[in-house]
């Protein structure tokens, strides 16, 4: 039976209503036991910003995912010519793989790849100059100094001519077909899409315990809200690693801003002005994520820190009549239930250990089993993908055990103090995720 994109949204978001009514009757004894030892105001605001409010979006994501059905891309006869950027700040280690990558793709047009050295003091300026010196299909721009990614991303944008034009992360493997499922999409998808992106996925994730870990995160979080949002219409971040835009809207909206979330900054000024942003989950992109918890936690920094950005330059878009609103609205509580995590539920784990149950206790049990369930919904969208693309999904219990369980105790005060160091203005770093 068709559904409608709108009634999907209506029947999803009903769902998760019916789901917050039964929370906050099954939470009454708790709030009634909280409030009395730590008030009213704060028992609220944690049982909402820990129980409630996840619980809701939890069920709005298991939901949509049930109705997702990603759409095909149409029979293209000539494939555009495109231009593809590659930032590069001291990348000497990935910087070749990530170009011979490039250079391999099975696309029917033409690609010229511009890397822009961004000032490296390693042997990234040397590398490039020899693979230049073999590839015409290769332009390198050497900038004097370094000056940020987004510095370096404009100044690729200026010297490209191509009406698509695809960035790169330096140290990003690109997939054999990745750049051709990523302009397919952008082909078929409806005619005020001005970006799309890709799928990025971990290829480090042997590492390290961390890396395992992420590997999940990226897999079945990132990947399952991406698939969300674009069933309503609603990509909120067309992500620097691995994404296509409309180079035209990209100049007419001042490129990219100078930001620690760059990406997500462009990504909301296009929202904002009308375009939308489309999603080709099987134009994969293989990264290496942080391999040690210094460089994970810096990593979510610049990402909470970027949303704030957005907010902070597009305060307006939380008004803008489309479905996917509801998603910049979750943005607007992601702080709140980041605080509430940080500074409620761990002390909470703390307490339980020694017998005091009134943060954590028996209704936190409770929740796993949903949180289960929605991970195995979300694993089953992600592995459709994986055998349409004849790939495997390696065995990682470990780390997906780690992702269920301690995950958040890392992430949630690593957001929060993104947020910080947006409200104070502190020095900004961007680093090279």
């Amino acid at each position: 039976m068709y559904l409608s994109i709108q009634k999907k949204f209506y029947i999803t978001l009903a769902v998760a209503l019916a789901w917050l009514t039964v929370s906050v009757w099954l939470v009454r004894p708790w709030y009634h036991d909280l409030s009395q030892e730590i008030g009213v105001f704060l028992a609220t605001y944690l049982i909402a910003f820990i129980a409630i409010i996840p619980g809701f979006m939890n069920a709005f994501i298991l939901t949509a995912l049930l109705f997702d059905r990603r759409p095909q891309v149409r029979d293209i006869q000539s494939y555009p010519d495109i231009t593809v950027l590659v930032p590069a700040y001291n990348e000497e280690t990935s910087i070749i793989e990530t170009v011979s990558s490039l250079l391999r793709q099975d696309y029917p047009g033409m690609i010229q790849i511009i890397i822009i050295n961004d000032g490296s003091t390693d042997s990234t300026l040397h590398s490039m100059e020899v693979m230049q010196s073999n590839h015409s299909s290769i332009k390198l721009i050497d900038l004097p100094r370094n000056s940020g990614k987004s510095a370096a991303l404009n100044a690729g944008l200026h010297a490209s001519t191509t009406d698509l034009i695809i960035t790169v992360d330096a140290d990003c493997m690109i997939r054999l077909d990745g750049v051709k499922n990523l302009v397919g999409r952008y082909l078929s998808d409806p005619p005020n899409t001005r970006a799309v992106a890709g799928a990025i996925l971990i290829r480090n994730s042997r590492e390290n315990w961390i890396t395992k870990a992420q590997e999940w995160d990226y897999f079945l979080g990132i990947s399952a809200t991406k698939r969300v949002q674009s069933l309503f219409q609603g990509i909120l971040v067309a992500q620097g690693a691995f994404s296509l835009y409309h180079r035209q809207t990209v100049v007419d909206l001042g490129g990219w801003p100078n930001s620690v979330g760059e990406d997500i900054v462009l990504t909301w000024a296009m929202l904002a002005a009308g375009h939308r942003i489309g999603h080709a989950e099987n134009a994969c992109a293989f990264t290496n994520c942080p391999n040690n918890l210094v460089q994970f936690i810096r990593q979510r920094q610049r990402w909470s820190r970027g949303m704030i950005e957005a907010f902070k330059a597009q305060p307006r878009i939380l008004f803008k009549a489309r479905l996917s609103t509801v998603f910049i609205w979750w943005n607007t509580v992601f702080p709140c239930m980041d605080v509430a995590y940080t500074f409620g539920f761990i002390p909470g784990i703390i307490l339980a250990c020694f017998g005091n149950f009134l943060i954590v206790g028996p209704m936190t049990l409770a929740l796993l089993p949903p949180a289960f369930v929605l991970n195995r919904i979300m694993y089953q969208a992600g592995k459709k993908m994986f055998d349409s693309a004849q790939m495997k999904v390696r065995s990682n219990n470990a780390g997906f055990l780690f992702y269920m369980i301690g995950y958040s105790l890392i992430l949630q005060p690593a957001c929060v103090l993104g947020y910080i160091s947006e409200i104070f203005s502190f020095k900004k770093s961007w680093g090279t995720k």
